[in-house]
């Protein structure tokens, strides 16, 4: 192993990096999957899939290994259990990638190592969160599954805001639960939150300086106890869904030193051709700065960093050309 030089070696094999492992592989690239866990990522929780292009419903379980089939099908190799340490950019211009006693060097990185979705930490959080039990944290992704029900939804940002208005249209009834009395989203956000909470027929409710403290069930959902942060007087809300809109955590921890990543960890890049400050690394999928967080720009992701791998293998030097003269449409 040690003395194989891979065209490409693709860190995480969820969406994106099975995306690119199929594009990779498909052009003769020899390439090479490194998974700390199994194949699949965050989508493997998810027990039906409709906004995906081509499927009308299937699991992520299912897709995933259609996908990872389909790349090894092409010719690339998976590795599970396989953590990525640290890279090294050596003198010759190839990578070196460190997993705990194992290395492996490649001419080109594609880092698809995802991000996990923040968590609450209360009791039935976990319990809940797969089978369709009723924990969930894409609003984007799950809302239409929660028609005409009772919801509860945590968070006080944009994007909690953004995806509880989202999940609003299809619930009969959605209470925000927010830790503090101001939310921190944007003004105008906020405002066409109240708008929508003051109207008379309206269906958002909004707990304030509040906090979830236990979520509970039989085999679903049932209700969410809460708290208030200033009186920790607790109440109960009736519900059939929960929404965790408390942010993401990148898986991006190891690459510190190496590349430029934001306050929060994410990779950054430019966002035309997934370059990162490395020659040679590229990126994919949640864990780059402005990534939609959708399963189908994470594979979106994934054949442009490999589309962008062949053009960097064909010639070096187009990595330091700026995006408005590096390529045109056609120019393969």
């Amino acid at each position: 192993m040690a003395d194989i030089i891979y065209d490409s070696i693709i860190v995480g094999a969820g969406p994106a990096g099975l995306a690119a492992a199929i594009y990779n592989a498909r052009d003769r690239l020899q390439t090479l999957v490194l998974e700390k866990f199994y194949p699949g990522g965050q989508i493997m929780n998810t027990d039906r899939i409709e906004n995906y292009p081509g499927f009308e419903s299937i699991s992520g379980a299912d897709l995933i290994e259609k996908m990872k089939k389909q790349a090894e099908n092409f010719g690339a190799e998976f590795k599970t259990g396989a953590e990525a340490s640290n890279l090294q950019r050596l003198n010759d211009g190839n990578i070196k990638l460190n997993c705990g006693k194992e290395s492996f060097t490649t001419r080109s990185v594609i880092l698809a190592c995802g991000s996990d979705y923040r968590k609450l930490g209360v009791p039935g959080e976990t319990e809940f969160r797969n089978a369709g039990a009723g924990v969930s944290y894409c609003g984007t992704c799950d809302a239409p599954f929660f028609k005409g029900k009772k919801v509860v939804a945590v968070g006080g940002g944009n994007t909690a805001v953004e995806e509880a208005l989202h999940v609003a249209k299809f619930a009969a009834e959605l209470t925000l639960v927010h830790r503090r009395q101001e939310l921190r989203a944007t003004k105008v956000l906020v405002e066409k939150l109240m708008q929508k909470a003051s109207a008379p027929n309206g269906n958002i409710k909004l707990k304030l300086d509040a906090v979830v403290v236990a979520i509970e069930g039989d085999k679903k959902v049932e209700k969410v106890r809460i708290k208030n942060v200033k009186t920790n007087n607790e109440e109960t809300l009736p519900c059939d869904g929960v929404f965790i809109f408390v942010g993401t955590v990148p898986n991006t921890a190891f690459l510190k030193g190496f590349l430029d990543l934001t306050d929060a960890g994410f990779i950054k890049c430019d966002v035309g051709f997934l370059r990162t400050k490395v020659p040679g690394v590229f990126v994919a999928g949640d864990c780059r700065i402005a990534a939609a967080m959708q399963l189908a720009t994470a594979v979106g992701d994934g054949v442009n960093a490999a589309m962008m791998t062949k053009q960097y293998i064909r010639d070096p030097d187009w990595w330091n050309k700026p995006i408005s003269d590096a390529l045109m449409p056609g120019e393969w």
